[in-house]
């Protein structure tokens, strides 16, 4: 597996980026249709054999779930801590309380605590800001983090969908107190949603921002993953976000685009779709997700395709602005 450094960072990072949110307690909310602990290691063994050594997950993925099931992953796949590259995310609500959720100093810190718990870690490679949820100043949120900086506990800092501006203005406070600034943006980014290449883009590019997008095919849909005769996945089912998403005139139409490229070169849909991410000089490491050993070998197998740039040309002819998604 190719290392590629994190924007501008020191960081190096596998190409491709493991999801960890399908792994947890099927049932529990807020992501009931996840796979257990045991389900999920073949998914990690996958990853540790092909050389995908940068993990990604958040507190809130099966509330907290997902995070004590990679960190047990850690210790069996990673010879050493530093082998891999951990990323984690907060601001998402981990309990009832008022202060449970948000970025105030007092959550931020408390998360972060939570999270090395739950990992059994030492220190974050790279913590995200999940949302902006909340109303805590941006001077403390950089602040916060600055905090956590100087002892240690996290040694590169990213953010999630979001505002560019958002995103700029909190790079600019971080530079203004002498804080390291962010060096990753995890955004919504695939072939039916590209909303983001208006300003995020390349604000990222332009500033040496390492790009490590979720949903790269989707949430499966451009893997031609549609319902047949009323059936559909237990995520499908359960999932809020995916069935809010997809599913226009225009996305099908992109599908259909999908799949005849991937019937031209010999591929399979979600292959092409992960090349087309990959073929964008902005893109890190796109996220993997997911729930069955042979999607990761899929995607691990979509790093070997080159598409042309009339391949390329087609697969984004049918696209159009649509409403703005993934920044709640």
């Amino acid at each position: 597996m190719k290392s590629v450094q994190l924007g501008k960072s020191g960081l190096m990072v596998s190409k491709l980026c493991l999801g960890c949110m399908s792994f947890g307690v099927p049932g529990r909310e807020p992501h009931p249709w996840v796979i257990d602990e045991d389900a999920s290691q073949a998914n990690f063994k996958v990853a540790a054999d092909a050389g995908i050594y940068f993990w990604d997950t958040a507190d809130m993925y099966g509330a907290g779930a997902s995070e004590e099931i990679t960190g047990r992953a850690m210790k069996k796949y990673w010879a050493k801590r530093s082998d891999g590259v951990l990323a984690t995310k907060l601001a998402n609500a981990m309990g009832e309380g008022a202060n449970d959720k948000g970025l105030s100093r007092k959550h931020i810190i408390e998360a972060c605590e939570g999270s090395l718990k739950r990992l059994q870690t030492d220190y974050i490679d790279l913590l995200y800001i999940h949302r902006l949820i909340g109303n805590a100043p941006f001077e403390e949120i950089c602040a916060a983090f600055d905090q956590l900086l100087r002892q240690g506990k996290v040694l590169y800092l990213g953010a999630s969908s979001m505002w560019a501006w958002q995103f700029a203005k909190l790079r600019a406070l971080q530079k203004e107190i002498g804080s390291q600034q962010f060096a990753a943006m995890q955004n919504f980014y695939n072939l039916v949603y590209r909303e983001e290449e208006r300003e995020m883009m390349p604000y990222c590019e332009d500033q040496g921002i390492g790009v490590v997008p979720w949903s790269p095919i989707a949430r499966g849909f451009l893997a031609g993953n549609r319902p047949k005769d009323g059936e559909q996945s237990n995520r499908a089912k359960t999932d809020k976000l995916h069935q809010g998403y997809f599913g226009s005139k225009q996305d099908y139409e992109i599908l259909r685009r999908v799949e005849k490229v991937a019937k031209d070169i010999g591929a399979k849909p979600a292959q092409v779709a992960y090349a087309w991410v990959l073929s964008k000089p902005f893109i890190t490491a796109p996220i993997v997700g997911a729930t069955k050993p042979w999607q990761l070998e899929e995607a691990i197998a979509a790093l070997d395709i080159s598409l042309t740039a009339s391949q390329i040309k087609y697969l984004e002819a049918a696209y159009k602005p649509v409403a703005v998604q993934g920044h709640s």
